[in-house]
């Protein structure tokens, strides 16, 4: 599997754990938007690791076809 692969294979068991406990518990937009929620709770972090994986993955892409990525 390539690292590609791994980073949105992390990403999708990132969205599953997240839709889990959102159908079980509810989530509010400022737990998700502020982080508020501390360590150990699953959404802990979760926007900014699940970005961090996502530009992974861009960079990858862009690596795998020669272009470059504007920001």
């Amino acid at each position: 599997m390539s690292d590609k692969q791994k980073l949105i294979q992390e990403m999708l068991e990132m969205q599953k754990k997240f839709i889990e406990y959102e159908r079980a518990n509810g989530v509010e937009a400022e737990d998700y938007f502020t982080d508020t929620a501390g360590a150990g709770h699953p959404l802990h972090h979760y926007r900014q690791k699940y970005a961090e994986l996502a530009t992974k993955v861009i960079d990858i892409a862009h690596k795998e076809k020669g272009s470059q990525r504007n920001m």
